[in-house]
């Protein structure tokens, strides 16, 4: 087997030559009816976008709170990236930071996540973020089973949104 070493430089053209060849399309195949699908997107039945609420929320620089906002799964591009980003090899523990701010889609009224962004967090929403991530990715939905300190009974929590006792 050969070893080849990727930089952020060739990680592009690295994927596209090991992505798979698309199928031609046969000539005479009818046209898919236009209320199907939204234009470029096929409906497969995956939840692919969960929506969350931040505990605290990020406040950008004119001091608007950002709580409200939703995270897509991620692929394995994703999980790669950040192993070539330089920022991730000086220090392991920006790996997070990159990784949310590429599958974070919007947070309030920022479409624009990047690693900025994350970074000027508060600690306690990064790890609400990181346990989300680990939720949505591994087990494919936002609830937490929990248990009544009080009355020992258990029930299941949704952690995308709201605070308790709230509508």
């Amino acid at each position: 087997m050969r070893r080849r070493t990727v930089t952020a430089g060739n990680l592009e053209e690295i994927l596209q030559v090991t992505a798979p060849a698309a199928a031609p399309e046969p000539a005479a195949a009818p046209a898919p009816p236009a209320a199907a699908a939204p234009a470029g997107r096929e409906d497969h039945g995956l939840r692919t976008e969960f929506e969350f609420e931040l505990p605290r929320g990020y406040v950008d620089e004119a001091g608007t709170v950002h709580r409200h906002g939703s995270m897509r799964l991620a692929t394995a591009r994703d999980e790669l990236r950040p192993q070539i980003d330089l920022r991730v090899k000086e220090n392991p523990a920006y790996l997070s930071v990159v990784l949310l701010s590429q599958v974070i889609t919007r947070l309030g009224t920022i479409t624009d996540v990047h690693a900025g962004i994350v970074e000027r967090m508060y600690a306690t929403d990064v790890a609400f973020l990181q346990d989300f991530y680990r939720r949505v990715n591994s087990e494919g939905h936002t609830r937490a089973a929990v248990t009544c300190p009080h009355c020992e009974g258990g029930f299941e929590v949704d952690l995308s949104g709201g605070r308790l006792g709230e509508s």
